[in-house]
């Protein structure tokens, strides 16, 4: 399922806006992103007008890809979570299925169970759009791939039987 590429169409971004709105009003957060493992951001919500979200989420990606390894060396497959705490901010990173990271920004206005609590349960929630959204594009590509089969085969038919 990780190189599956991931194709998110209209509706399926209004799931997820669903999703990060619910996440961020119970876990009383500033600002959530939702990056793929390849550092590009796939949804943002909350005041994320003062970040640079183009870097944060490149760089987030990064922090799990060494997280990964590091976790490798003590002999776990990989670290799910991963949290910075700053004197007035902090990020709680965790992973969505194998293809993307959830990070949330959050201040001391809440704490981080509860922003652990919902977090997870957006992860699960977001994981489960993921997969009808992979659903749907194999389901097309399979269709496109039988289509153009069928074109060519006509085509090839056309050319050596004239």
């Amino acid at each position: 399922m990780a190189g599956d590429k991931l194709m998110v169409y209209w509706d399926d971004t209004e799931k997820i806006d669903v999703v990060m709105t619910k996440l961020l009003k119970g876990a009383e957060a500033k600002c959530a992103l939702l990056v793929d493992k390849d550092g590009h951001l796939i949804a943002r919500h909350g005041f994320t007008q003062t970040l640079d979200t183009t870097a944060l989420s490149a760089l987030m990606a990064g922090s799990f890809a060494s997280t990964s390894e590091i976790a490798k060396l003590v002999g776990e497959p990989e670290f799910s979570v991963l949290f910075h705490q700053g004197k007035k901010d902090h990020i709680h990173m965790c992973l969505v299925g194998d293809r993307s990271i959830l990070a949330i920004v959050f201040d001391d206005r809440t704490t981080i169970g509860m922003v652990r609590l919902y977090a997870k349960e957006a992860a699960v929630e977001l994981q489960k759009i993921f997969e009808v959204v992979l659903r749907k594009v194999n389901s097309s590509d399979e269709g496109l791939s039988e289509a153009f089969t069928n074109s060519a085969e006509d085509k090839l038919e056309d050319i050596f039987h004239d």
